[in-house]
């Protein structure tokens, strides 16, 4: 089966690194041919070698929802790639249930919002944008149960299109990698986070809750791994709350694993998630996590992790919370094992490429007509 992806960027993040878990998982069978709106490409080093991957260069310029050249170029290499499957990614790549598709099946994957977007604040042009597309998709694909209740309730999205389809990780591997950590006693303690340095994943509030610990305590580290737009502000502002000693800005990273091993405690401070892919790889690490109220990320953790939860706008909170699982490491290995187990059982990469496999066959038009 030959599947064409379309990505807004295939610049590092976690839908990228979903599909190159996916494209690992999937097996040789399945031939996967990559396009990025904005023409970046970097996430190609996330491929396993396994995989069947080709990129695509696509001519595409946004700007309206709905451009007769974009249309034009679409449909042209709809017609040179003939996939079986056409997956689109996010609200970047929706333009596409507009072009010319005869020949193939259509999921489309919202995964959440970004900046400028929270599921009880859209803009009314997407909003609009996304019904008027999704009238035309096979199916639409979401990896949480809150943008599983904006899709039906919001988007109007037919429940005989919907497919809810947690994500997943190479549980197998992270555990590997989580079983290496160093005895605590023998270094100084490192909260953690991995995710694109973008104003929606909210590292200020990361490095206001660390200061705040770190003025209780001296035996405290904070590791950052990613990389983006929000990089030098980052660090400037360590610099002013007098902790840039104390933090690594680790960049962006195409093997992720060894660096959870490096944490003892893994804190998201996102004001918007769905179902984020870091937590899921953190959890799979043996690690507890100090969390905002987003998303589907209560439902995600394991019962005794759920307590460490805070709301968004809670610093005060978070910093309890985050503080409380610092000062007790048999709490840390307790909520950490709790969390590698949940994973194991929900969230491994097996299971959810098997979801995908299921929604490709089903919606191939070839796979189609011969059920008919």
């Amino acid at each position: 089966m030959k599947i064409l992806w379309v990505f807004s960027s295939f610049g590092v993040g976690g839908a990228q690194r979903r599909f190159a878990a996916l494209a690992g998982a999937l097996g040789p069978d399945m031939q996967h041919v990559v396009s990025a709106m904005d023409d970046r490409y970097e996430a190609e080093a996330l491929v396993p070698p396994s995989a069947w991957v080709r990129l695509r260069p696509i001519r595409a310029r946004k700007g309206r929802l709905i451009s007769r050249a974009n249309l034009a170029e679409f449909s042209r290499i709809l017609a040179e790639e003939r996939p079986d499957v056409l997956v689109t990614t996010n609200w970047g790549a929706v333009e596409w249930a507009f072009a010319a598709r005869e020949a193939a099946g259509h999921l489309h994957c919202e995964d959440g919002f970004g900046p400028d977007e929270r599921a009880d604040r859209q803009a009314l042009r997407r909003v609009w944008g996304r019904r008027l597309a999704f009238r035309r998709v096979d199916a639409v694909l979401v990896p949480s149960r809150e943008l599983e209740r904006v899709a039906r309730e919001v988007w109007l999205v037919k429940p005989h299109k919907l497919r809810f389809t947690p994500n997943g990780v190479e549980t197998a591997h992270f555990a590997r990698a989580g079983a290496d950590r160093s005895p605590a006693a023998n270094r100084p303690l490192v909260v953690g986070s991995v995710g694109a340095l973008r104003p929606e994943k909210r590292f200020d509030r990361l490095l206001r809750v660390f200061s705040a610990l770190a003025a209780e305590r001296d035996d405290l580290r904070l590791l950052l791994v990613g990389d983006g737009p929000e990089r030098a502000a980052l660090e400037a502002l360590a610099a002013k709350l007098g902790i840039a000693r104390l933090v690594e800005f680790a960049g962006a990273q195409s093997e992720v694993a060894p660096f959870y091993a490096r944490m003892d405690a893994f804190a998201l401070t996102s004001d918007t998630e769905q179902a984020p892919l870091a937590l899921i790889e953190a959890m799979a690490s043996g690690l507890p996590a100090a969390a905002t109220e987003v998303g589907d990320v209560s439902a995600m953790l394991s019962p005794g992790n759920r307590p460490y939860v805070a709301s968004a706008d809670d610093e005060t909170g978070l910093a309890r919370r985050l503080a409380a699982l610092m000062g007790d490491a048999e709490l840390r290995e307790r909520l950490g094992g709790a969390n590698a187990a949940r994973v194991a059982a929900e969230y491994d990469v097996s299971a959810m490429a098997g979801r995908w496999r299921r929604i490709f066959e089903e919606i191939a038009p070839g796979r189609r007509r011969k059920r008919a």
